[in-house]
């Protein structure tokens, strides 16, 4: 069966994430910091009229906040009744891919082990398909621990 997703390069790395998922791609504007957070929450943005989180999935991923000049792109997507922007390199497709998900082959680095779900292969390249929840659950974890 095939699937609707958006290809994307997420903190270096090529990912998939079903279309479903995706409220809306946009260009960052303002950020607005919030003090206390961890390094991971970027800040707060506004997007008609609503307020956002923002989350520097690379931050998560690698550990270093993403500089300010390279915030260009956000994944907007509503998680348990809360407004994300999630921040991404690049965004290059959208598209149906015939095969569908496949199991996660070989060994995967760590930082992305919670947030795999499989393989989506598109044009011969391989993309992780990841769960845009999975950031904000992980992030949670890391706020409790």
């Amino acid at each position: 069966m095939e699937q609707l997703y958006l290809l994307a390069t997420l903190a270096d790395t090529r990912v998939a994430v079903a279309a479903h998922e995706v409220e809306a791609v946009v260009k960052l504007a303002d950020i607005s910091p919030v003090p206390g957070m961890l390094r991971h929450v970027a800040g707060l943005s506004a997007l008609r009229s609503r307020v956002l989180t923002i989350i520097d999935v690379p931050a998560l991923i690698h550990g270093a906040p993403t500089p300010a000049d390279r915030r260009g792109l956000a994944i907007i997507a509503d998680i348990s009744g809360h407004s994300y922007g999630l921040m991404v390199d690049a965004v290059h497709d959208i598209c149906e891919v015939p095969e569908g998900d496949l199991p996660l082959r070989g060994q995967l680095d760590r930082a992305w082990a919670p947030h795999a779900r499989a393989i989506v292969e598109q044009d011969g390249h391989p993309h992780l398909l990841v769960s845009l929840a999975s950031f904000i659950e992980t992030g949670l974890l890391a706020q409790a621990a």
